[in-house]
Formats: structure tokens, C-alpha cells, sequence
């Protein structure tokens, strides 16, 4: 894959960044009185966030592998 050294940077970056940011996220969302219910049993808010956060590393992991691809012509 051939894309200028710029543009492979910011894929670099913004994958870096989605693999930083979402795991305080995900550990705010289990702290969350939402996250269980009385039972301790989990919810669907947790499931919904758990499933948002994993999907966004999955993508930012990707993001990132790309990017470093371009980078060194792989």
C-alpha cells in the first residue's frame, strides 16, 4: 500500500490515540452505579459501552497497523 508519509502518520496517530483513550473510558462505565444492577447482575448499559469500547480499539488497533504499513511499504 503506497500512501504519503503524512496521511500514514495521522492513520499511526489516530489509531495510538483510540487504543489510549478508550480504556479509562471503559473502566469510568464499570465504575458506574448503571453497570450492575441490584443483583450485581450486569447491564445492558455496560454491555452497550463494552461493546462500543471494543469495537473502537479493534478499529483503532487496525487504524494504526495501517498507517505503520504505509509507513514502511508493507
Amino acid at each position: 500500500m503506497s500512501l504519503p508519509p503524512l496521511l500514514s502518520w495521522v492513520l499511526i496517530i489516530a489509531g495510538v490515540w483510540s487504543l489510549l483513550v478508550w480504556p479509562p473510558f471503559l473502566r469510568r462505565v464499570l465504575k458506574d452505579p448503571r453497570a450492575k444492577d441490584e443483583s450485581g447482575k450486569y447491564t445492558r448499559f455496560l454491555m452497550v459501552h463494552f461493546m462500543l469500547v471494543s469495537i473502537s480499539m479493534i478499529l483503532g488497533l487496525a487504524t494504526a497497523v495501517i498507517g505503520v504499513r504505509s509507513l514502511i511499504g508493507g
